[in-house]
Formats: structure tokens, C-alpha cells, sequence
């Protein structure tokens, strides 16, 4: 069995403008003040990383990793869930999506999506360039406002969104198979990709392209109320990456999986932080372990009501207890002996 690393933690939601959280050196340095042994770096966040510059440069990347390494911190993987979120945007949304996006390509939906497909493609080279072995990413959406089957869904409907969602990502999966390196999914509800079944009609439309894997987020199985645990049994040949989530799903007569378009705190399912919610952690890390996870243990910290900081001095700890040092022997070994031949063939009752 490999032991799972971390803590590490996703800086996505801590990024502000004023220190320790305005640039990457200051929050690499907060986080190690913490605990926390590796990073999850977004990508398009000028102030972790100009991935521009990371695809043409080795030096630049050489830099990123030794200025994060001053600190005993390692970069996990690189996050492009925006961008990968602006591979498949269904015109619905275009208006409210067009804010991941430079400014010059807002209300230019074709555009966006070229430069989308463009900065995969470049995520995958720094990558590389920084020897990581997975990306962070989102599917995109074609479909989600058909996913309740409500009015009746034309034959062919959706066989034919997953075809087109394969037909974006082909040539990004294709780069990124290239350079070496797993593009991981977070299986996300407002994804194509938000459970089993998807992933798996994805995979199929890619012709099970080895580079299309899975970033395990327990906390969106919860909301969906889907087995956790049971995902990692089926999944875990293809989970390469993992978001350390809580959450938790109380329904009422008032709202449900649905949520009622109420805010995150007025919800029947909600993010909390670490140890706040109901998920089993225990039993994920041991799944985990048991399948030989060797990636990082990476907190993403959403709470409706927790703030950040508490939350994420509160993470590293939490995680770093649910991290199993895998046993080099049976607990049992002492009962044993030394192999012989003859006397396992009389316990069997075999005679030659």
C-alpha cells in the first residue's frame, strides 16, 4: 500500500488583495505556518502565477516551485476550473460565466471558448514543466438544464451533447496525454460530469482516453446524496486527485436536493468545514488507501458558516490525523512461523 500525502490546501478561495493573501509568496508562508506541506495553485490567478509564461519558460517554473519549496511547501497540481468550466458553456449561462474570462472576451462566447481550449493546452505544458502528474479541472456543461428529464428529453439528446463535449476535449485531453500528465474532473453538480453515470458516458464518448480521470470531492456526493464510499470502489483506478470537503444534508419540509433557490445557509445541503459536516473520513482515507492513493489530500474550504481562516487552521491538523501510515506487515505476523513446505502439505492434507 502508498500513503496518501498532505495536507495540502486549494489557495482558489483565500486569494484577496491584502497580505498574507495577496501574492503567492505571502500565502505560501501563511500556509506553512499552518501546517499545510503542499499547495493547489489557480492557475488563472495573476497574483499564484502567470501560466502564460509558465508554458514558455522552465526557468519560471523552476522559480514557482523553489520559492514555494523555501517554505517545505510542494505545488500539488494546478487548478483550471475556470477554464475548463468555459470549454462547454451552454448559451443560458453565457452572461453569467463570461466573468471567468479576460475582460476583451466578454460577450464573445466562440472567442472565450478558443482561448479556454488554449489555456488547457498550455496547463497541461507547465504541468509538465513543473513534474506534476494531474490537473484540476471542470468538464464544462452542454447539458446541465436538461438534467431533469422535465419536458420529455429528445431521443438522441443527450448521446449527442456528450459527443459534442467529446469533440472539445479530444485535442485537450490529446495535449495533455502528450506532456504526461492526468486531467482530473471534479465530478461537480452545474457539470456535465457531476456523477457516475456522466463520467462514465464521458469516458465512453472519449473512447476511454487514459487522461480523462477523476478529482474526488466527497462533499458534492453528499448534496447529491450519493454513496462516497461506494464511488471509490468502482472509481478508484481513475480517481487521481482528491478535495478534502465536508458537508452535510439535512432536509425538511421545505427544501431538498433542490435547495429551493435558497442561499448556501437556508439549504438542505451545505459545505461545511472539516469535521463540521457528516461525511466519514475515516472510511474515505482508508478506501483510499487500500487502492494505493498516493496523491495529495488537498482541503478546498467552503462554509457557509465558518470563516476561512478558522477553517483552514482548522484543516491542516484534521487532515494530517486521517492520514494512515500504511503497515509494512500483518498485525498477526507474530503468531506465525517459518514457511514449511511439508507442514502446509499436511494442513492441507495432501499427500505425494
Amino acid at each position: 500500500m502508498k500513503q496518501i500525502q498532505g495536507p495540502a490546501i486549494f489557495l482558489a478561495q483565500f486569494m484577496g488583495d491584502k497580505a498574507p493573501f495577496n501574492n503567492l509568496d505571502n500565502i505560501v508562508k501563511w500556509v506553512a505556518d499552518l501546517g499545510y506541506k503542499g499547495i493547489q495553485i489557480p492557475s488563472g490567478d495573476m497574483r499564484c502565477m502567470d501560466l502564460e509564461v509558465a508554458a514558455e519558460s522552465q526557468d519560471y517554473c523552476d522559480d514557482l516551485i523553489g520559492r514555494c519549496a523555501e517554505h517545505g511547501v510542494t505545488i500539488t497540481e494546478l487548478s483550471t476550473h475556470l477554464q475548463g468550466q468555459l470549454v462547454a458553456v451552454h448559451p443560458a449561462y453565457n452572461d453569467l460565466f463570461d466573468s471567468f474570462a479576460p475582460p476583451q472576451l466578454h460577450g464573445k462566447p466562440d472567442l472565450r471558448t478558443e482561448w479556454a481550449v488554449d489555456q488547457m493546452k498550455k496547463a497541461a505544458i507547465a504541468s509538465r514543466r513543473m513534474g506534476l502528474k494531474s490537473c484540476a479541472s471542470f468538464s464544462g456543461a452542454l447539458m446541465w438544464h436538461l438534467v431533469y428529464p422535465w419536458p420529455q428529453r429528445p431521443a438522441g439528446l443527450v448521446e449527442q451533447g456528450f459527443a459534442e463535449l467529446a469533440r472539445r476535449w479530444r485535442p485537450i485531453l490529446d495535449a495533455f496525454d502528450n506532456e504526461g500528465v492526468d486531467i482530473a474532473y471534479e465530478i461537480h453538480p452545474g457539470e456535465d460530469l457531476h456523477d457516475g453515470a456522466s463520467f462514465e458516458a464521458f469516458l465512453d464518448a472519449v473512447d476511454n482516453h487514459p487522461r480523462a480521470n477523476i478529482l474526488y470531492d466527497p462533499s458534492h456526493f453528499v448534496l447529491q446524496q450519493l454513496d462516497y464510499l461506494g464511488f471509490i470502489d468502482r472509481y478508484h483506478e481513475r480517481i487521481k486527485a482528491f478535495h478534502v470537503k465536508d458537508a452535510e444534508f439535512r432536509p425538511d419540509a421545505r427544501t431538498g436536493v433542490y435547495g429551493g433557490y435558497q442561499n448556501w445557509a437556508d439549504r438542505a445541503g451545505r459545505f461545511r468545514s472539516l469535521g463540521d459536516g457528516q461525511i466519514d473520513f475515516r472510511q474515505i482515507f482508508s478506501k483510499l488507501t487500500h487502492y494505493g492513493f498516493d496523491g495529495w489530500a488537498v482541503l478546498e474550504w467552503e462554509c457557509c458558516y465558518k470563516h476561512p481562516e478558522q477553517g483552514a487552521a482548522e484543516g491542516a491538523p484534521f487532515i494530517a490525523d486521517h492520514i494512515i501510515r500504511p503497515t509494512e506487515k500483518a498485525f498477526d505476523d507474530f503468531a506465525g512461523g517459518k514457511i514449511d513446505e511439508a507442514k502446509i502439505a499436511r494442513t492441507l492434507g495432501i499427500t505425494r
